[in-house]
C-alpha cells in the first residue's frame, strides 16, 4: 500500500526505528497544546498492519520467514508531515518519532488466528469520518518479503516491529490537504485483529 502518494518501489525502502514506548488501545498520543502550532502543523494519520518478530534470525529466506513472526496488530503511524517533508533537511524518519506516537494494539494476534494476514480488511476514521479503506492484499511488500529482506542487514530479535505501509487516503495527499488537530479522534481497524481508538491531545 503506497498512502496515495508517489508510485512505489521497485526495492523496499527500509527507514530505521528508534526505540520507543508502545501507546496501547485507548490512550492518547500527545500533541501538547503549548507547541501544537510550532512543532506539528501537519499532524497525518496512517492505518497500517503491524507485525512482530518472534524468533531471531539473520538471513532469513521468503519461504521460512512466517516462522520467525510473533503476530500481527493494528498499527497508527502517525506522521507530522512539515517535519517529515520540510523541516530538518526533509529527514523522513523524525516526523514518525515523537513521543507516543505509532500507537499499536489492541492485541498481538498469533498467525493461527488469522485467515491469512494479507487478505484483511484495513481502514482508518477520523471523528467518524472514512478516510482510509483498503485490504491487506493491496500491501506493496509482504511479510514473508519484509523479513527476508531487512534481515539480509540487520539481525532481527523477539520484540522488532514492522509497519508494513499504508492505503490511499492519508491528509497530506488530499485535495486540499486535511490535518489532524487537538481533540481529533483516530480510529484504526483490521479485520479479525481489532481497533484502536487514540484521541489527539
Amino acid at each position: 500500500m503506497g498512502g496515495g502518494g508517489p508510485p512505489p518501489p521497485h526495492f523496499e525502502a527500509s527507514a530505521d526505528e528508534v526505540a520507543r514506548g508502545i501507546v496501547f488501545l485507548g490512550c492518547p498520543f500527545v500533541c501538547p497544546s503549548v507547541i501544537i502550532f510550532v512543532a506539528f502543523q501537519e499532524l497525518d494519520w496512517e492505518v497500517e498492519l503491524a507485525f512482530v518478530i518472534g524468533k531471531k534470525g539473520k538471513h532469513i529466506q521468503e519461504d521460512r520467514a512466517m516462522e520467525h513472526v510473533a503476530g500481527f496488530a493494528v498499527s497508527h503511524d502517525v506522521s507530522a508531515r512539515d517535519w517529515q517533508m520540510k523541516r530538518n533537511g526533509r529527514q523522513w524518519l523524525l516526523g514518525k518519532t515523537f513521543d507516543s506516537f505509532c500507537p499499536l494494539g489492541p492485541a498481538l494476534v498469533t498467525k493461527i488466528g488469522l485467515s491469512d494476514p494479507h487478505k484483511l480488511g484495513i481502514c482508518c476514521r477520523v471523528n467518524g469520518q472514512v478516510m482510509q479503506e483498503s485490504n491487506t492484499e493491496q500491501m506493496v511488500f509482504k511479510t514473508e518479503f519484509l523479513v527476508s529482506w531487512v534481515s539480509r542487514f540487520v539481525t532481527l530479535y523477539p520484540g522488532d516491529v514492522f509497519l508494513t505501509g499504508t492505503p490511499p487516503g492519508v491528509g497530506v495527499f488530499r485535495k486540499p490537504p486535511v490535518f489532524l488537530k487537538r481533540g481529533d479522534t483516530v480510529e484504526c481497524e483490521i479485520d479479525e485483529i481489532g481497533k484502536i481508538t487514540n484521541k489527539v491531545v
